[in-house]
């Protein structure tokens, strides 16, 4: 009889084995496939296996008939060096086999009825978009006929080579499965992260972060539970675990074989699909009150209960494209100042150093990082501007770049949502026009759905902030204009508010779909302002 060490069942771990006198080294396949076909048989009792005997097999001593472990092993790496890499899952596969990981579906009694639940489900991809054939159903099919017929041959189908086949193609079809259902089939970091380079030299490359958040990713104990549920005979069940959670998925799956696709192309529905794979720390549906922006559509909407609130909203620009962002707003400042970034410092503030009645014009000012002493604009130098130590800051106000108001919430971009002194631009229907953050048509409209609740007071207050004049606030009194001092003497100051906190903070999602439902059930599709739906169909189509 065949045995292994230890209680495993990993082929690599049997003895030699003695057959009338002579040792085979590895795995002679006649007791194994005895107990394989009897146990065929006894599914199917038509069977013309179920009355074999031992001695039914003297003629399989062939060296095709014999498992090799080490050729099994050596079999598998082969197939993985001619494979490429498709997803994340198959660099996983790699890492397990090349470092001695056990067989997961080749057993000491061959490959069992796991197997063909396996491939059973595979036809489940076609609802997702995909091929079974993609998944190597084919393959599977093909090796488990060939191995239960004991059709092994001299050649590439070899008993170790056939076995290694099913070892490696079955692994391969159900790590992709779990794994892209759980995650996603691509790594987002690698659309988003990997697409604008930030700085290059000839040593390195960095490039610009559009997704900012973290997005939970496949990792060891996942593969690990995922062949648990092998060994526990839970194939099925776990492929059942592991489906998508965002409701969003399920309605754009159900549209890829309807009029859904037939409207907007299979292309597009498989692209958004992918996004609602992704396992954000966050989902809009998690929540009754939250703010969304969807950058194709170039629109806001804040949802409390049964309350809605939708405008336009501008976001950034081609090359200063606007991130992917889960936060929460928890704060309102009126009247911001602005602290102008270094890029646009020396694009378009550098040539005017020393210039200190264009600064004044544009309400500018500098300020020591250090001391928070100010310079006198006619002192500022291009080194001032260039050098770290000082920074460029825009009054708060009317003509203020962030306009009157803006919702702060923690992020690594300084991306925040805000009001505009440009208001032009919310006739347009393309508005990536910003440096980054997002541009609000309606902005007070936004603070008084956040702090409706139980807060007038503060919005009344927010609204009168917003139309005083505040340019005199914070100035020297001794170098006020009269102007100046009499519109200072008529701000009434109890009413002016600078800062609030919006509690409970409010989940806001700035997200990327370019196919998305209207709140009557009906759809629209927006352009691709990013091109970011072409990464992610450049990858999946290898599923497809």
């Amino acid at each position: 009889m065949l045995y292994c060490e230890s209680g495993q069942d990993s082929p690599e771990n049997f003895h030699q084995v003695e057959v009338d006198g002579k040792f085979f080294r590895g795995v002679l396949l006649v007791p194994f496939l005895l107990l394989f076909l009897l146990a065929a048989s006894c599914v199917d009792k038509s069977s013309p296996n179920k009355d074999l005997q031992l001695s039914d097999y003297d003629a399989l001593r062939a060296g095709c008939y014999v498992v090799n472990p080490r050729k099994v092993r050596c079999e598998i790496d082969r197939l993985m060096s001619s494979d490429p890499v498709r997803c994340p899952a198959d660099r996983f596969i790699r890492t397990y086999y090349r470092g001695g990981g056990h067989f997961v579906w080749v057993t000491r009694l061959g490959v069992d009825c796991r197997a063909d639940s396996l491939l059973a489900q595979l036809p489940r991809v076609r609802a997702m978009g995909f091929s079974p054939e993609r998944f190597g159903s084919v393959e599977i099919a093909a090796d488990l006929r060939r191995a239960r017929r004991l059709d092994f041959d001299s050649g590439a189908n070899q008993a170790s080579k056939v076995f290694a086949r099913l070892e490696y193609y079955l692994t391969r079809a159900y790590l992709r499965y779990v794994a892209g259902q759980r995650f996603g089939f691509i790594d987002p970091n690698q659309v988003y992260n990997r697409l604008d380079v930030k700085d290059s030299d000839s040593f390195r490359v960095t490039y610009k972060t559009l997704l900012d958040t973290k997005v939970e990713r496949p990792h060891e104990r996942f593969y690990r539970l995922a062949f648990h549920k092998v060994r526990c005979d839970s194939v099925v069940e776990f492929m059942d675990e592991v489906q998508p959670r965002n409701p969003l998925y399920y309605r754009l799956q159900a549209g890829l074989h309807g009029a859904l696709a037939r409207q907007y192309g299979r292309r597009l529905v498989l692209a958004n699909m992918e996004r609602c794979r992704w396992r954000l720390p966050d989902e809009p549906y998690e929540h009754e009150r939250y703010v969304l922006v969807n950058i194709p559509s170039f629109s806001l909407l804040a949802r409390d209960k049964g309350r809605t609130l939708s405008m336009r909203m501008g976001c950034g620009s081609l090359k200063n494209k606007t991130p992917l962002i889960v936060s929460r707003i928890t704060r309102v400042d009126v009247n911001p100042q602005w602290i102008v970034p270094r890029s646009i410092v020396k694009s378009s503030i550098l040539r005017h150093a020393g210039n200190a009645s264009w600064f004044a014009a544009h309400r500018y000012f500098v300020r020591e990082r250090q001391t928070g002493r100010e310079v006198p604009a006619g002192r500022v130098t291009r080194d001032m501007l260039l050098g770290g130590g000082y920074l460029v800051v825009q009054e708060g106000g009317a003509g203020n770049s962030l306009g009157r108001i803006i919702f702060r919430f923690d992020n690594g971009q300084s991306i925040f949502l805000h009001d505009t002194p440009h208001r032009g631009v919310f006739s347009q229907d393309d508005r990536d026009v910003s440096h980054g953050c997002v541009r609000l048509e309606r902005p007070f409209a936004l603070a008084e759905f956040l702090l409706s609740d139980g807060q007038q007071e503060v919005v009344d207050r927010i609204g009168y902030s917003i139309q005083a004049d505040v340019s005199p606030l914070g100035k020297n009194p001794k170098t006020l204009t009269a102007h100046q001092q009499a519109v200072l003497d008529t701000l009434d100051r109890k009413r002016l508010v600078g800062q609030v906190k919006v509690e409970p903070s409010v989940p806001i999602f700035i997200l990327y779909f370019t196919l998305y439902p209207h709140g009557d059930g009906n759809w629209d599709s927006y352009r691709d302002v990013y091109g970011f739906d072409a990464p992610i169909l450049e990858r999946i189509r290898n599923f497809m």
